[in-house]
């Protein structure tokens, strides 16, 4: 049996696509679906905007399936080329559109389509053999598709899509802001100018805009929104509470202990942020399972997304990596440490639940000084965010809770040193990140209260870092008692012995030995990375070749000997040293035979 509303709005579509739409459940169309399927069918380009969890997937899978069945019946698909092509800007979304499309692929009638997965974090060898076997319809990442483009000679891919009916730009505006712009410059060069493009996202910017003039021909622009005073779907409620900031994690901790069952994700500002409390929050918690995943992982986010989707009463904390796309429907609740850095992700984030038209709830606690963020987000982002103590008296947290809380976080930090490295970087990296606010005018650093904060990790001690005032210090709360913090022992044996190493040879010398530390660079998009490498080259490259001009002019300079560059570098770290306390004025005079 087909499904009826589907051929009421889409009567072009084939009898295999409406059997596998009706399998699935999909009953009605949504807005979005409705709009863009019939443009996208008579080859129309399209832009389209929507809010997240509105179907923006089927959107694009269902048209370009039927492209590829019409043409399959006027000449059957070659295997060696490439007929379709989704870009998305994560793997994980990558994975799940691949996953959508193959459950159409299942039915008899559209088995014979070839369709392959190109993400980065496995051998690219593996990708190539797969697009040597065929593969008529990609989903893909965009670095992945450049390397494979631009480097692969032999598999020659760029001829194998001449034939390109259709391309996909999936959550347009996060591939922007990844830094995708100049690779997604790059890819279009490859395609073919007679092709359809639907480009696809949940906020407009105006850097789309740049891109839609560059990739697509007079496209249509379909913006669909359920309420025109809302950007998140209707059956969400987004909830915020004020919460001392020494409070919070006590705060988060209750709410979550209070549902009974929950499906949640637990936004977290940093990686190392997640690598914290991913090791800490299962102490309280024992009873719930507890994932983690988060940009720096490679190899293992795949399998840690599917353990979490078909677990129950469980909690994925994550970075905004998993922000956009991510369609799980079982999510009851987004939980969010803090506002994310940019406006726009707080709609993305809290559109992980309410999928599909399911109820969903979202909280964001903010600190007394952030209360001017309630008014902002709803002015801004038309997000309108509710006051959690309405609806609840779950706020109030005795002495003595906080007490046995900070003392449980202590003693961790206390039998592993590694927890205690943990918690520092966590520390450090949420500032870091909180300086770079977007909305910095009503976020700002120098209201944070640090030492409050820091109370709230459960550091041992506040690190060393130029934010530390001295009014923080003040407000902090450690331990009662002084600790010997080279007492404290990794519970890894391999890191144990070196660190043991390291202090018997400190407690000789006076000098704690490390490695040479490494220049502290800012992050960059994957793109601005990758082309500050090329400039790196090319003004070396033009170097060595003044170099060698200027040698043949016949100027001589006097060579510089490595013994006396290695004296000169000695020389600058006894300098180093003194400044930094790690030698006395005699080792440093005797070192320079000043006496003598």
């Amino acid at each position: 049996m087909v499904n009826k509303d589907w051929i009421k709005v889409t009567p072009a579509l084939s009898k295999p696509v409406l059997r596998c739409i009706h399998k699935q459940g999909f009953k009605t169309m949504t807005p979005i679906q409705a709009a863009v399927i019939p443009l996208i069918l008579s080859c129309k380009d399209v832009v389209a905007e929507a809010v997240t969890g509105s179907g923006k997937t089927l959107a694009f899978v269902v048209p370009m399936l039927e492209m590829l069945l019409k043409k399959g019946k006027e000449s059957p698909l070659r295997k060696d080329f490439v007929y379709a092509v989704v870009i998305s800007p994560t793997r994980e979304l990558a994975t799940q559109i691949f996953q959508v499309i193959e459950l159409f692929l299942k039915q008899p009638e559209l088995s014979h389509i070839t369709l392959t997965l190109l993400v980065g974090g496995r051998p690219i060898d593996v990708d190539v053999e797969s697009i040597s076997k065929g593969a008529q319809l990609v989903v893909c990442t965009p670095g992945r598709l450049e390397d494979l483009l631009s480097e692969r000679k032999q598999l020659n891919l760029a001829g194998r899509l001449k034939e390109l009916e259709f391309l996909v730009l999936d959550e347009a505006d996060r591939l922007l802001d990844l830094g995708f712009s100049a690779t997604l410059t790059t890819i279009l060069q490859y395609l073919p100018r007679q092709r359809r493009t639907g480009l696809f996202s949940a906020t407009q910017t105006k850097e789309l805009q740049d891109l839609v003039r560059a990739g697509l021909r007079n496209p249509v622009l379909i913006s669909v929104k359920e309420k025109s005073t809302i950007s998140t779907p209707l059956a969400l409620e987004n909830f915020y509470v004020i919460v001392e900031p020494q409070d919070k994690f006590l705060f988060l901790l209750n709410f979550i202990r209070n549902r009974k069952t929950m499906k949640g994700l637990f936004f977290l500002p940093t990686c190392a942020c997640v690598d914290y409390w991913a090791d800490v929050l299962p102490l309280f918690i024992p009873d719930m399972k507890m994932f983690a995943i988060h940009g720096k992982m490679k190899q293992k986010r795949h399998k840690i997304l599917e353990q979490f989707r078909e677990a129950d009463n469980t909690i994925l904390l994550c970075t905004d990596l998993l922000a956009r796309g991510l369609d799980i429907p079982e999510v009851e609740w987004v939980v969010q440490w803090e506002p994310p850095t940019s406006p726009a992700a707080l709609v993305h984030r809290v559109g992980r639940t309410a999928r599909g038209g399911a109820k969903g709830f979202s909280l964001l606690p903010l600190l007394p000084t952030e209360d001017s963020y309630v008014p902002f987000i709803k002015t801004n982002q038309k997000v309108e965010l509710k006051d959690w103590r309405k609806s609840t008296d779950e706020i109030k947290i005795s002495q003595k809770v906080r007490d046995k809380v900070l003392t449980i976080l202590h003693e961790q930090q206390k039998k592993d040193r590694g927890i205690l490295d943990k918690g520092q970087r966590a520390f450090v990296s949420h500032v870091q990140a909180y300086s770079k606010h977007e909305c910095n005018l009503l976020l700002q650093l120098k209201e944070l209260p640090l030492g409050h904060i820091a109370t709230s990790y459960g550091l041992l001690k506040l690190p060393l870092m130029p934010e530390i005032k001295d009014e923080h210090k003040k407000q902090f709360i450690g331990p009662k008692e002084e600790i010997d913090f080279n007492s404290i022992p990794y519970k890894d044996k391999q890191k144990e012995t070196s660190r043991l190493q390291k202090l018997e040879e400190y407690k000789k010398t006076g000098i704690w030995p490390s490695k040479k530390k490494k220049k502290m660079v800012q992050s960059q998009p994957w793109q601005q990375a990758k082309q500050n490498k090329e400039e790196r080259k090319e003004r070396k490259k033009k170097r060595k070749e003044a170099q060698k001009a200027e040698g043949k002019r016949g100027k001589k300079r006097r060579a510089v000997t490595q013994e006396e560059i290695d004296e000169l570098a000695a020389d600058v770290a006894l300098i180093k040293k003194l400044k930094k306390r790690k030698i006395t004025k005699e080792q440093f005079d005797d070192a320079f035979d000043v006496n003598k």
